[in-house]
């Protein structure tokens, strides 16, 4: 009883916390956007929180370095279970355009588990409030019947991706073409 409670209050007011890890901020103006009005993310109880103690989703921008994971997995640890990872920007998806680069580990995912990645350079926030919905969408009914509703009325392919479709794409990257053909 008492986790069918906890689940139905997560769902219907998920607080998320913005960790820029280093981006050029084009990032963390798309997320605020997302918050405002015209969007309005906060019209299902989504709620910025500057305390990853109470937040349940963690908005990460940027790329991870030497110096900031060891920050980046302490910020991830005090979030408290079930917790979440959204990944917004091309730099925080893959490192992209400073990995590899001496200092570069690559993106948010070099360091903690991700959830949803929403690519773009900087993301937009349709797409962020799209991936955070997508991820409320396993919590609440409700959620889940407006990510339906979109997905029906609106092109949404490659707005976000899952971990299976980043690991695939990685895959495919690194896997050689066919060489010259022998005449």
């Amino acid at each position: 009883m008492l986790d069918r409670l906890v689940r139905w209050a997560r769902g219907k007011s998920p607080w998320v916390c913005h960790l820029n890890c280093g981006s050029c901020n084009g990032c963390d103006i798309e997320i605020l956007a997302a918050l405002t009005p015209r969007f309005d993310l906060e019209r299902l109880g989504v709620l910025l929180e500057g305390s990853p103690r109470h937040a349940d989703v963690l908005l990460a921008t940027g790329p991870v370095t030497r110096q900031i994971k060891d920050r980046v997995v302490r910020i991830y640890e005090q979030m408290a279970e079930p917790k979440f990872v959204v990944c917004v920007g091309t730099c925080g998806v893959s490192g992209s355009p400073f990995y590899p680069g001496y200092n570069v580990l690559g993106g948010v995912d070099a360091a903690i588990p991700v959830d949803i990645y929403v690519p773009g350079c900087p993301a937009r926030p349709d797409a962020i409030a799209y991936g955070v919905l997508k991820l409320l969408a396993t919590l609440n009914s409700q959620a889940q019947e407006l990510v339906e509703e979109i997905e029906a009325t609106r092109d949404t392919v490659g707005l976000i991706y899952m971990p299976e479709e980043i690991e695939e794409q990685r895959e495919s990257a690194q896997t050689p073409g066919p060489g010259p053909s022998e005449n």
